[in-house]
């Protein structure tokens, strides 16, 4: 499935290539936004647009030599192996301090290919305090010709002192018609209901949207909304929505469902009467505890979805 990331950015576009028309580019960028709005690929095209030096051939970003990349490390060895072998794979939770003074080391080198050097954190919000203090020091100091640019879904859990030291490029949710166009070029083949369903779910996030289209819910998402819509007193879709899951779902299409069901019941909150929102708000909430626990606990796929149907049953009985 190709990016659908640089739909909708041109504001962000042109923010960037005015500052580096300018007589100084500063060397701290934070990319600001909620997670899947495609900060991440802008990172990425930035960072091979500020290392290219004229007539000078440049390998792709995610083997150029001038471009630094870190990102949480795999959970486990087997996860390792899974990312080598170009799989999905879990990730730690964090950016660990020895990380950052790796990143550190390779600083002190000159530049491979040219005279500018970027880094790419993602996400910085989510560094270790030891990491984020560490960071501090380099973009105090910035060497001569590196750029920095920080992936940010959070910034308040940022320290306040790393904010100071950086530009910010605010990322703005896309409306229908671009994600339409970013689903159109990321997942051309998908069909008329998946691709409804991953504008709906994505909420204006192309990087959500397109990982959505991935997982092919669009029945399930259908039947949420149906179930929200009537209720469902025998039960009946409750047993289309389990059947619709599949019968071993991974993490990642289990995980989909759950945020399915929370922007089912988002979207509900317009159309319905003010006297179900407590309903909705207790069903939402039960929901982003479910998607909490799911990643540990080993849930059943059925029963998991038997719950989830339940909980969007109560909204209707409200």
């Amino acid at each position: 499935m190709k990016s659908g990331n640089h739909v909708g950015h041109d504001a962000v576009w042109r923010e960037w290539h005015a500052a580096r028309a300018g007589h100084r580019m500063h060397h701290a960028w934070m990319l600001v936004g909620r997670e899947g709005l495609g900060k991440a690929g802008f990172a990425r095209a930035a960072a091979a647009d500020l290392v290219a030096e004229p007539g000078v051939p440049q390998p792709p970003p995610d083997r150029h030599p001038d471009i630094l990349w870190l990102t949480p490390l795999p959970a486990s060895e087997d996860d390792a192996k899974k990312r080598d072998d170009g799989r999905a794979y879990a990730t730690k939770r964090n950016i660990n301090v020895e990380q950052v003074r790796e990143m550190q080391r390779r600083l002190v080198t000159r530049p491979t290919l040219g005279a500018h050097r970027a880094v790419i954190i993602d996400a910085a919000d989510v560094l270790e305090k030891a990491s984020a203090n560490a960071l501090l020091k380099s973009l105090e100091e910035p060497p001569q010709g590196t750029f920095f640019l920080l992936v940010v879904h959070q910034p308040g859990r940022l320290l306040p002192t790393i904010r100071s030291r950086c530009q910010v490029l605010r990322f703005r949710p896309l409306d229908a018609a671009e994600m339409g166009r970013a689903l159109d070029a990321g997942a051309p083949g998908i069909d008329a209901l998946t691709r409804e369903a991953a504008i709906a779910v994505g909420a204006g996030a192309p990087g959500a949207a397109l990982a959505f289209a991935e997982q092919d819910l669009g029945r399930v998402w259908q039947i949420m909304r149906q179930i929200v819509a009537r209720g469902d007193g025998d039960m009946a879709l409750r047993g289309e929505l389990s059947a619709a899951i599949g019968q071993r779902p991974d993490r990642e299409r289990q995980m989909a469902a759950l945020t399915a069901a929370r922007m089912v019941l988002v979207d509900a909150m317009e159309q319905v009467h003010p006297a179900r929102y407590p309903a909705l708000a207790d069903a939402h909430a039960a929901l982003v505890v479910l998607s909490r626990e799911a990643p540990t606990y080993n849930y059943d796929a059925g029963l998991l979805m038997l719950e989830i149907g339940t909980l969007l049953a109560g909204v209707a009985r409200a």
